[in-house]
């Protein structure tokens, strides 16, 4: 499945037109590299989204499916690594 759809179907980013923006801006990666909005994602993945001054979040791909409800949508997969960079600068 493209990446794009995917962020779409979890519902981590709401609308696959802005995935593929965030995407072609390079704020998501795959497994380390830059990814397009047409990279194929495979359970195992990691994607982390590094959104400048804002947040960096990271997950790993749990299932694949081509549609799933709210409560599964949140099964596909799991958060490995959540900062809100806003939050972090307030402590300092």
């Amino acid at each position: 499945m493209r990446i794009d759809k995917y962020l779409k179907v979890t519902r981590l980013i709401k609308r696959r037109e802005v995935a593929k923006q965030m995407l072609l801006l390079g704020y998501i990666s795959v497994n380390g590299k830059v990814a397009k909005p047409s990279t194929d994602i495979k359970v195992g993945d990691r994607v982390e989204f590094n959104i400048p001054n804002k947040r960096n979040l990271s997950i790993k791909v749990i299932e694949v499916k081509a549609n799933a409800n709210i409560q599964k949508a949140k099964e596909l997969y799991e958060i490995e690594g959540d900062t809100n960079v806003d939050e972090s600068r307030k402590e300092e």
